[in-house]
């Protein structure tokens, strides 16, 4: 209504303050959507009636306003779902969908949907992006003025649009699960909530997009990786990582959703170049195949990162690409592609860069360089768990060498 990102932002902040103020005392509504929405609107009305040139919407709102008041959330659903020629069918997919607009690029979309959306904050955005804060937040501030100066309606998109805006919706929903799968800040290394919303959105979009194989790829990648969940971290929640975990605590109900899904992207894809979703669950499929550590087929997922890196080139999934050829062919092999990425600009503050390095060093035996690898790592990640566990291999290596 209002055609503004940001404006809409305030007014929803508004309502939300409001609640928080009055529904302690009033207890909350029977339709607090509907609530929400009545006050979100009632700001807008005042706040057009002090904008003289938006007379006209004034009029519109204040005329939907009385009308819709006593509405209840059911019926907001059903007359939003009556408008919208794809009828997307879930409120949150519906937001994102419509906020990945063609008239911002993928970048921007993405950047401005995680931030309003997702609720990421501009610091997990840049991790994700693997590009400087300010990069960030400028690209958000630039999005919200060009959407206003567009004009841009904020509707869902038509059964037709779907398809042009979902690599960015794909992107989001990927970024959502990332974060919630190895947190960028703060005393957990994961935030599971974020998962589980990411995981949710996929199933809906897989139902809406059922001939999409990219869609199930991306289901299937997050099905697999969220089955290890359980076994990422011990009773005091320290990180496990992959080759150490009890893979008896991998949730085996997943795994086969999550290989159901992959067969299906491979099917759809059949004839053409698979695509970076289905090629990424095509690796966690390996993993999860494997009944121990020493039966994962390194040789293959070595192959598929060289595929990936084909589709969508990217210094991490070279780091990833040469951390599969140390587990195929030898550490040193690997060491050798990771000494090449040591100058690429997006990971110069990439906390795993150095800490993949010191995982070689280590193997190789050159103990002293591993830790000035593993404490350089740790002074570049946010997580405090994470943190801890570079600390402590920097340790370990340190006590290797004084005991020799």
């Amino acid at each position: 209504m209002m055609r503004d990102v940001g404006v809409a932002e305030e007014l929803a902040q508004d309502a939300l303050v409001a609640a928080l103020e009055q529904w302690p005392r009033s207890g909350v509504p029977d339709n607090p959507g509907a609530w929400l929405m009545a006050i979100a609107k009632r700001r807008a009305v005042d706040q057009i009636r002090r904008r003289e040139r938006f007379e006209r919407k004034r009029d519109e709102i204040g005329r939907d306003l009385e009308t819709r008041r006593d509405t209840s959330q059911d019926e907001y659903d059903a007359v939003d779902e009556a408008a919208t020629e794809g009828n997307i069918g879930d409120d949150m997919l519906r937001l994102v969908f419509t906020a990945c607009h063609p008239v911002l690029s993928t970048d921007a979309r993405v950047a401005l949907t995680l931030r309003v959306l997702g609720g990421l904050t501009t610091t997990e955005i840049a991790r994700a992006f693997l590009v400087p804060e300010a990069t960030v937040g400028q690209r958000i501030v630039r999005a919200k003025k060009t959407l206003a100066k567009k004009g841009v309606t904020f509707e869902a998109p038509t059964a037709e649009e779907l398809s042009t805006r979902l690599p960015a919706v794909l992107e989001v929903i990927y970024l959502v699960f990332n974060e919630g799968y190895s947190a960028t800040a703060g005393d957990d290394w994961m935030r599971p909530a974020l998962c589980e919303d990411a995981m949710r959105l996929g199933r809906v979009l897989a139902a809406l997009m059922p001939d999409e194989p990219e869609v199930h790829g991306l289901v299937s990648l997050m099905e697999i990786q969220a089955s290890r969940t359980r076994a990422r971290t011990d009773a005091s929640g320290e990180p496990i990582l992959l080759l150490d975990q009890d893979r008896a605590r991998w949730d085996r109900l997943l795994i086969t959703r999550g290989l159901a899904a992959l067969d299906r992207a491979v099917r759809l894809s059949e004839g053409r170049t698979q695509g970076p979703y289905t090629l990424q669950a095509a690796i966690a499929a390996c993993h999860a195949r494997a009944h121990t550590a020493g039966e994962t087929d390194w040789s293959k997922i070595a192959a598929l990162y060289t595929a990936l890196a084909h589709v969508v080139p990217s210094p991490v999934i070279e780091l990833n690409r040469a951390v599969a050829i140390s587990m195929a062919y030898g550490p040193a092999a690997g060491l050798a592609l990771v000494d090449q990425l040591t100058s690429a600009p997006a990971l110069k503050s990439y906390h795993l860069l150095p800490s993949v390095r010191g995982d070689l060093l280590v193997k190789l035996g050159r103990r002293d360089e591993a830790r000035a690898e593993f404490e350089r790592a740790a002074a570049l990640t946010a997580n405090e768990r994470e943190r801890a566990l570079l600390t402590q291999r920097a340790a370990e290596c340190a006590e290797v060498g004084a005991n020799r």
